[in-house]
């Protein structure tokens, strides 16, 4: 029996990249979206047709109203930055971070993982491009991965037996976004499908000026420039 993965999708290009990446390791995926009150509410409907695409056994959009929370250029009135210096877009955490939305998240995968019998799971946080985000980084992965092992019952019982029943998995926490668009091409991602635009058009269209936009078209831009300078790599 192949083993079973809950993937954050969120229809953003990283986490298709890590669901398509996932089912290449021979994961039976389960794919696990969020509706949070995100004003980039298109996201959703990418990430119907992304987790359609790569076949997943299950998809599950699940509701949380993070406006009640607020405080984020995400959720509350509050204006997305635009055309930004991208040398300095990691070096403060940036009023597009959500209050601890991946916490919040990871946590309902959990038990979402353990109902299904889920052994990993997985998401597209990256380190590199997004340092800013205290949730992005190797050492929340790390912290979040002892909670779930001792706070479920499948975490408890598997200690018993010297195993470990959740593993965390963040394949894109080191790569750059150039990498990350190389991997998708190599894993055969429709990136069309996908949107990284943190303030789109009420039609759905990218504003190409968020961080989120700039950072994306910065990885498409470098990645051309590298196929065109080793062309058979």
């Amino acid at each position: 029996m192949a083993p079973r993965a809950v993937v954050l999708l969120s229809g953003g290009m990283d986490s298709a990249v890590v669901l398509a990446w996932m089912v290449r390791e021979g994961f039976e995926c389960i794919a696990l979206t969020f509706d949070y009150g995100q004003r980039h509410h298109i996201e959703l409907e990418c990430a119907r047709t992304v987790a359609a695409q790569c076949g997943v056994i299950e998809h599950l959009v699940q509701r949380i109203d993070l406006r009640a929370v607020g405080a984020s250029a995400l959720t509350a009135d509050i204006d997305v930055p635009k055309d930004r210096d991208q040398s300095t877009l990691s070096n403060e955490i940036p009023v597009t971070y959500v209050p601890a939305r991946n916490t919040l998240f990871l946590s309902f995968a959990l038990a979402l993982a353990e109902s299904r019998g889920a052994q990993a799971i997985a998401l597209g946080v990256n380190a590199v491009d997004y340092s800013g985000y205290p949730d992005c980084r190797g050492a929340f992965l790390a912290a979040f991965s002892t909670l779930a092992n001792l706070a479920t019952r499948e975490g408890v019982e598997a200690a018993a037996r010297g195993e470990c029943a959740f593993t965390i998995v963040a394949p894109l926490i080191d790569l750059s976004k150039k990498q990350i668009i190389q991997l998708g091409r190599e894993l055969g991602v429709d990136f069309d499908s996908t949107i990284s635009c943190y303030d789109p058009s009420a039609q759905g269209a990218a504003c190409g000026r968020c961080d989120a936009c700039m950072l994306r078209a910065r990885g498409f831009a470098e990645a051309a420039s590298a196929a065109l300078t080793h062309p058979n790599s």
